[in-house]
């Protein structure tokens, strides 16, 4: 493992779940990291338990759907932390339920929020992310967190599975584009994972969700923040291209 001391990293969607727990293991890991997401409040507890363990964090209230807000988060992390090593794009949000009775407003919010505002948070930061590769840690990491929707549809998650195949298709496009300048760029696809993006659904889609996993054991929020860690402290000559992580009673 290669420690990520004098490197700064932006986490999107980091008001709770995954993106809280990959904030917090990447500061703890020696990174300076920006924090973004819409509800500061959430933000600043986060930036303050940071602090407390003697990390250094920065709040970035924004929606990064908005490609002008999620070019100035970016603009703003170089700007006051000094670069740009590590961009995880986790800010997403995932509405379930049959597409004959979807509203269409559920699928537009996917597919701002899941393609449009990944892509806005990339292009603004891919300057930076090249700029970085250059340096003494001789790499940088781009890291998209998808899911295992983005290898396979099913019935009832259509909208959800484009934008997380688009997601997967993107990130192999740029991965390729962008190693002969040693920018790393990751996919990492969770399975069922215990956190608040469930409770986006309508109550008839959550009921649903409950039936499907039971009594499983889900992944935590942790469990993919230790992934997402694995993945940026390989040494420069590593890459971990994707990362698949379901809960062992999860079968598909």
């Amino acid at each position: 493992m290669t420690r990520l001391d004098g490197t700064v990293a932006l986490v999107t969607g980091a008001s709770s779940g995954i993106g809280e727990a990959t904030a917090l293991a990447l500061a703890e890991q020696g990174a300076a990291v920006a924090v973004a997401a819409r509800r500061r409040d959430r933000l600043e507890a986060l930036a303050t338990r940071i602090g407390d363990a003697g990390g250094r964090a920065l709040v970035l209230e924004a929606d990064v759907t908005d490609p002008a807000q999620a070019a100035d988060a970016v603009g703003r992390t170089v700007e006051e932390l000094g670069r740009l090593d590590v961009l995880v794009n986790n800010a997403g949000v995932m509405l379930l339920g049959p597409a004959t009775e979807a509203p269409f407003e559920e699928w537009q919010r996917m597919v701002d929020l899941n393609l449009t505002g990944l892509l806005a948070c990339t292009h603004a930061a891919l300057p930076h992310l090249r700029a970085a590769a250059q340096g003494e840690r001789r790499c940088s990491d781009l890291v998209n967190v998808s899911s295992v929707a983005g290898r396979v549809a099913r019935s009832g998650s259509g909208v959800y599975n484009a934008t997380k195949f688009g997601v997967g298709a993107f990130s192999e496009s740029l991965r390729q584009e962008l190693s002969g300048e040693h920018v790393r760029v990751s996919l990492v696809e969770p399975g069922a994972v215990e956190t608040e993006l469930v409770t986006h659904n309508r109550p008839e889609v959550r009921e649903g969700l409950a039936k499907r996993f039971g009594s499983m054991e889900r992944l935590t929020s942790e469990d993919i923040a230790d992934a997402v860690v694995y993945v940026v402290t390989r040494p420069w000559h590593v890459a971990v291209n994707e990362v698949l992580v379901r809960p062992t009673e999860q079968a598909y």
